[in-house]
């Protein structure tokens, strides 16, 4: 991938990361439940957005997916739903849940494994 590209996705991981951070300073965000679990469903969307664009900005080409790549991104978004369930405890109407935290990383975990079968493919 051209280190432009990289760029391109690191700027979008870090923008995605802040607007996780300003929802997560919301005291409640008031959406109506429509189905049972639907709250680590999109806690799983979220963070699944940022493993894709965190994998995107560590991968260093179309065909050096590695496992410390991988790894690391995975890594990352772990300790971005760690730090932002940990951030949640300081916000009035929130409350830190490990469950969240483990959609959280399932999220990531699906993100960068489509960002890696997407490299796949385009070979």
């Amino acid at each position: 991938m051209r280190p432009i590209l990289r760029y391109l996705f690191l700027a979008m991981a870090i923008g995605w990361s802040v607007v996780i951070y300003i929802l997560s300073s919301q005291p409640g965000l008031g959406v109506p439940p429509l189905l049972f679990g639907q709250d680590k469903l999109l806690h799983a969307l979220v963070f699944g957005i940022l493993g894709f664009l965190l994998a995107g900005a560590l991968v260093p080409a179309a065909n050096q997916a590695r496992k410390r790549h991988i790894l690391m991104a995975v890594g990352l978004v772990a300790t971005y739903g760690v730090l932002d369930e940990i951030h949640q405890h300081f916000v009035p109407g929130r409350m830190p849940d490990v469950f969240d935290v483990m959609a959280d990383i399932g999220g990531g975990i699906l993100g960068v494994w489509l960002f890696t079968q997407s490299l796949h493919k385009s070979r």
